[in-house]
């Protein structure tokens, strides 16, 4: 008998508001243009080898560091003044969490599945993780900060399957990156792309259905 499926859930733009929703309502909170921050992102990423988030998620920088490099990248490429102190704080300020999707992730262990939260995370995230999403809601979380690793590499996909206790094949990620869940398939694993809590809560309905056992007929089991 195969083992239920682990649904891997992850957090920002799945458990949260779009990330680009967030990305507008901050951009007009702290007064600099959409493109520009983002551009700064890069540029601060990319100056430590890595992508926009990179930096924080292992993390490379501390956030306050980050901030600070953000600003000044800001202030090199676009000429403005920016003051990013506090970012996350800023980030998270009025967002809340996605309560269609916490109640089928609550569906989905009542139907007997493991799930698990699986994030790139800053550190100095994690108290607001928690406030939105309290660690009750899930059978074990890996965050990239605490493990070394992020999406889309391989190498957190491993330890994820390893602490549900699952073959890849058993595993499902559900995101809104499309990078990520091909880092998922890549990785041996099943996964969702989320657009919306329905359509997710539909498609990993349907693959629990196809991974459960069948039961044998009653003549061929002697009875």
């Amino acid at each position: 008998m195969s083992a239920p499926l682990a649904i891997w859930t992850d957090f920002g733009g799945v458990l949260t508001p779009p990330v680009d929703v967030t990305f507008n309502d901050f951009c007009d909170r702290v007064g600099v243009p959409l493109y520009a921050l983002k551009e700064a992102m890069r540029l601060v990423g990319e100056a430590h080898g890595t992508d926009s988030m990179g930096v924080i998620d292992i993390p490379l920088l501390d956030e306050a560091s980050w901030s600070e490099e953000l600003e000044t990248e800001l202030g090199r490429t676009f000429g403005l003044v920016a003051d990013l102190e506090n970012f996350g704080d800023r980030w998270f300020d009025g967002r809340p969490a996605n309560a269609d999707w916490i109640r089928h992730l609550a569906a989905f262990r009542d139907r007997g599945a493991f799930v698990g939260l699986l994030s790139n995370l800053p550190p100095s995230w994690e108290r607001h993780r928690r406030y939105m999403v309290g660690d009750s809601h899930f059978d074990d979380i890996v965050c990239s900060y605490a493990v070394g690793s992020r999406k889309p590499e391989p190498e957190i996909f491993r330890i994820a399957a390893l602490r549900a206790g699952r073959a890849p094949h058993e595993c499902v990620l559900v995101d809104d990156l499309e990078k990520n869940c091909a880092g998922a398939v890549a990785a041996g694993w099943q996964a969702v792309h989320f657009r919306s809590a329905e359509q997710a809560a539909r498609q990993i309905a349907n693959l629990m259905d196809a991974a459960a056992p069948v039961a044998a007929p009653l003549a061929a089991a002697g009875i």
